[in-house]
């Protein structure tokens, strides 16, 4: 539900996503000095302190220390080679170790737990830029984003079992299926359900090898026989291996995932979408006998946080004109989008600009893709609150970002992370 009131005594009430956006319509319409100075109409009706979101069920109270107890908050470096990603400032060094390095120890200064590197061919190789940026930290955690058809199995587990030890246990992985150049580095597995099958075994084999010796396997496809990776991982408090991170949101990925997978990444999905996936992963886990500890689960998200909800509106809607100006250029084309899980976004702005309280879906119109499809926009206060939100669904794995990175790494960090942690 959200009341918009005018300077002229008129109130209005919505009490549904789109009647919320056919009235910002409606307002776009009015005349300027109707309301107010600014050329937007979410930032006009927020600047004028008349803006006030409230979702229409009945709120549930969320306790703070159940966010901070459990949460783990990650960033993004993008790892690309080409300068300005996802309207980032740009520069001839953005790549190199040294403004990488700076990013890293940022995230340690300013309360973050680690970072997802950014995969796929035509980006500089994952592991490498993890490992460098690794051993110039002393907290900083790397989520590396590696593909089945890239890596064998047992040559990940070893890998990663040596970072891990070289770094003090700071190693997570996030596997990724979906579709890449794979015939620039002779990956034949095209087909979804292949790749998923492909995935299943994969995931399933480096556990193995991280938490067994001796290690045989034959499967459609792979094959390993009297195998152990060297150095053995060290189990760790509530961790006995890496993490493995998994995503994908069509029939066949949630089936990896409820089996193989220790957390589940969802795109930033309307807490109603989330909430039934959560639901139907919990379900598919029990029904096709997971042996594993229970699936986790984490949300990969854009947040945009300014010091007003004003503020952060109206650069919200600046960035989303400058891309429609320029067809999304220096975005992911969305147009290529063809994973469910891609696409379930990309229709969100069908339903509403704004969907629950501060779910900003246009810059799906014009260039989104990914977590650059949906932002939490708003105050650090109205953001956190939404986030907080997520986590009572049971989302305990939250890697969010913005750009310009660097600058949103400090400003979140300061501003954002100490409301979900007090």
């Amino acid at each position: 539900m959200c009341n918009l009131g005018f300077p002229d005594g008129k109130l209005f009430l919505c009490r549904t996503s789109k009647e919320t956006s056919l009235l910002r319509r409606a307002v776009a319409a009015l005349p300027f000095s109707h309301v107010g100075r600014l050329a937007l109409p979410v930032a006009q009706v927020a600047e004028a302190g008349l803006w006030q979101s409230r979702s229409a069920a009945p709120q549930t109270k969320i306790q703070a220390d159940n966010v901070s107890s459990t949460s783990e908050f990650l960033w993004y470096i993008p790892n690309d080679v080409k300068p300005g990603h996802r309207g980032d400032a740009v520069s001839d060094n953005h790549n190199s170790l040294d403004t990488l390095t700076g990013h890293a120890r940022a995230l340690e200064t300013h309360g973050w737990k680690g970072a997802l590197v950014g995969t796929g061919w035509g980006r500089p190789d994952t592991f490498t830029v993890a490992a460098a940026l690794t051993a110039r930290t002393t907290t900083f955690e790397p989520l590396i984003a590696i593909r089945p058809g890239y890596w064998k199995p047992a040559n990940l587990a070893s890998a990663a079992a040596t970072l891990d030890q070289l770094s003090g246990g700071r190693v997570r992985i996030n596997i990724v299926s979906g579709r890449d150049d794979l015939a620039a580095y002779g990956d034949e597995e095209g087909d979804q359900a292949q790749r998923y099958a492909r995935t299943k075994e994969f995931m399933r084999l480096v556990r193995r090898l991280w938490t067994e010796e001796n290690v045989s396997f034959e499967g459609e496809h792979f094959r390993v026989k009297n195998s152990t990776v060297l150095p053995r991982i060290a189990p760790r408090e509530g961790r006995p291996h890496p993490k493995l991170y998994f995503g994908g949101a069509s029939e066949a990925a949630e089936q990896v995932a409820a089996t193989e997978a220790d957390v589940q990444l969802f795109w930033g999905e309307p807490l109603a979408g989330v909430r039934e996936r959560i639901e139907r992963l919990r379900h598919l886990s029990e029904t096709l006998g997971r042996d594993l500890p229970p699936l986790q689960f984490g949300l990969r998200i854009t947040t945009l946080v300014r010091e007003t909800t004003a503020e952060a509106w109206r650069d919200a809607e600046a960035k989303v004109a400058e891309m429609a100006a320029n067809n999304g250029v220096r975005w992911n084309d969305h147009l290529q989008a063809v994973a469910v899980g891609q696409r379930r976004l990309l229709d969100l702005h069908r339903q509403s600009d704004v969907l629950d309280d501060n779910l900003y879906t246009a810059p799906g119109k014009f260039g989104g893709g990914g977590a650059g499809t949906t932002w939490l926009v708003g105050s650090a206060e109205d953001v956190a609150t939404s986030l907080k939100k997520y986590r009572a669904l049971g989302i305990t794995h939250f890697v969010l970002s913005d750009t310009p990175y660097l600058k949103e790494i400090e400003r979140q960090g300061d501003r954002l992370l100490p409301l979900l942690r007090d």
